[in-house]
């Protein structure tokens, strides 16, 4: 079993950073795929950024490509999203996700969730 919780949302303009963390608890967070997807008012959940349970290997949707970066510290359990040059259409709920064995995009293949944080981008 694996508990998530984001943190590190907020308000910030165009063109700003932001950075988000997911502290996990469970003694087997070194051998997860650890994700982050979005998900906009009215939209469906969508892939943002994946890292493998090495952190040796990173995926990132083509929308944030170059513009965020997602890490791990697996001795300290959590796993974060560095988002800069952030875009209005960035604006969404954040959730952290994770999965045992490979990383995948669909939101379906991944077992647990955190509740989400909130990221607004002002024009």
């Amino acid at each position: 079993q694996v508990q998530l919780v984001e943190s590190g949302g907020g308000l910030v303009q165009t063109g700003g950073s932001l950075r988000l963390s997911c502290a996990a608890s469970g003694r087997t967070f070194s051998s997860y795929t650890m994700a982050w997807f979005r998900q906009a008012p009215g939209k469906e959940r969508e892939f943002a950024a994946a890292n493998s349970w090495s952190g040796g290997t990173a995926y990132y949707d083509d929308s944030v490509k170059g513009r965020f970066t997602i890490s791990r510290d697996n001795a300290k359990n959590t796993v974060y999203l560095q988002m800069n040059s952030l875009k209005p259409e960035d604006t969404a709920v954040y959730y952290c996700a994770a999965k045992n064995g490979r990383g995948s995009y669909k939101a379906s293949n991944y077992d647990y969730w955190g509740q989400g944080t909130q990221v607004t981008v002002s024009s």
